[in-house]
């Protein structure tokens, strides 16, 4: 069940930015969340509580996953794992190329952090059309472990992110949703 003051709270604090990058988007800037210590600890509580006792191991996805991620890897005292971007780790690595609106990108991850059999959260702050998540899903099943959930911050639903996760058959959560 989500917890209405913390959404309240969220609401009150993320602040809409319209036309930002571009005309007709209207961008969620988080970056106020963190200046606010007890809300950024109820938003990793409230995430923890959504993982707790479900997962082996936290997968952030490059960069912003990594704001709330690690904490909740810390909250559940399980490992946490970077998916980078092409270029950025060492080997060795395992990556996934995926399609863009317009063009293609890669992310990868370190061989060896996850084993196969985990059960892996991927984590990241925003869920819009599902494309970066689903790729790092697959990385993840690259090594034999198993993607069990997704969470989320904010979730876009007119995006349908959502839909493109069902086939991993894992949970999902936003704490927000537009």
């Amino acid at each position: 069940m989500k917890n209405s003051q913390l959404i309240l709270d969220l609401e009150n604090t993320i602040e809409n930015i319209p036309d930002f990058p571009k005309p007709g988007i209207q961008f969620k800037d988080i970056t106020p969340i963190f200046l606010n210590p007890k809300l950024y600890e109820d938003v990793i509580a409230d995430l923890a509580n959504f993982s707790r006792g479900k997962v082996d191991a936290v997968c952030g996805i490059e960069s912003r996953g990594y704001l709330f991620g690690i904490a909740v890897a810390v909250a559940l005292e399980v490992p946490f794992v970077l998916i980078r971007k092409a270029g950025k780790l060492p080997p060795p690595f395992v990556g996934v190329k995926y399609d863009l609106e317009y063009g293609s990108a890669e992310i990868e991850m370190r061989t060896g952090q996850i084993k196969p059999g985990q059960r892996i959260l991927i984590h990241d702050d925003l869920l819009a059309t599902g494309g970066t998540t689903e790729a790092a899903a697959r990385l993840v099943e690259k090594q034999g472990a198993t993607v069990s959930q997704f969470s989320f911050l904010i979730g876009l639903q007119d995006l349908h992110g959502e839909d493109r996760l069902k086939q991993f058959d894992a949970d999902v959560y936003t704490i927000l949703d537009y």
